[in-house]
């Protein structure tokens, strides 16, 4: 059987307010290949890119899942020395890192398994909406492996020490309303319906000033990564912010009583 194309297993597409990613492997459940890893950056670019798109969502079509983490079937191949190890293991960080830094929020959407990989896609977006049937787990402990730093950072960040270890520890799978209850997703939704409330969130966002939720996104993640602002740079955001069109749009538009036409991004 010959392998499907990257093209095949990862597309973009535009769709209302929202440049949308789609994970499309059902026959491993979107269990990532190292082409759909190595595709994922691009793809991040190619969304920044459009006009009329305020937010990126991350999902799996209708394969009824997010990601069912790595793709195992490659693992003799990928994992055969430390030196092809270290090269896979580039690819996949790379892509994390593009999700993460990409300048318009990054929502994920999750549906069904959610599982080692996927997770790590998934808290490398901004916001998490899950389906009520999802099933999260973070599961490198089961193969012998050690669950990246910069991902058992971010895990950390959403759930606390304890959590994150108890979620690596034991490799369990849980549900959403755990994953809710601990902070590892922010909002569950009926089982079908995570996309729809993706695109809810992804309007109301488009809402509001591009400019201005760009550099907050900016902003929390430095801080979220220990960065020390300074009072200098701080005050120089904010004013700059105030000498840009969007600033002047928008408080004419409170005192006209009337939607704000902020600039496209």
């Amino acid at each position: 059987m010959t392998e499907p194309a990257a093209t095949d297993l990862i597309h973009l597409r535009h769709h209302g307010h929202a440049a949308e990613i789609v994970f499309n492997a059902p026959a491993r459940r979107n269990a990532f290949s190292q082409a759909m890893w190595a595709a994922l950056p691009g793809l991040i670019a190619k969304a920044e890119a459009m006009p009329d798109a305020s937010a990126v969502i991350l999902h799996g079509g209708e394969t009824g899942h997010f990601a069912a983490g790595a793709d195992i079937s490659e693992f003799e191949t990928i994992y055969a020395d430390e030196t092809v190890a270290a090269e896979s293991a580039e690819t996949i960080e790379k892509a994390l890192t593009a999700i993460e830094s990409c300048s318009k929020p990054v929502i994920a959407a999750i549906e069904g398994a959610c599982v080692g990989g996927g997770v790590s896609i998934a808290l490398a977006a901004d916001l998490r909406i899950s389906s009520e049937a999802a099933r999260f787990g973070v599961t490198p402990a089961r193969l012998g492996l050690v669950y990246p730093v910069r991902d058992t950072e971010r895990l950390v960040h959403a759930v606390g020490p304890s959590q994150a270890k108890d979620i690596l520890f034991t490799g369990a799978i849980f549900e959403a309303e755990r994953a809710r209850q601990i902070g590892l997703v922010d909002a569950v939704c009926e089982a079908g319906q995570s996309l729809a409330a993706a695109h809810e969130k992804a309007a109301t966002i488009a809402a509001n000033a591009p400019s201005s939720v760009r550099a907050m996104k900016e902003i929390v993640n430095r801080i979220a990564q220990g960065e020390t602002i300074s009072a200098q740079e701080s005050r120089g955001v904010f004013v700059k912010a105030t000498a840009g069109a969007d600033f002047r749009e928008g408080y004419r538009a409170f005192l006209d009583k009337r939607r704000p036409d902020f600039a496209s991004d």
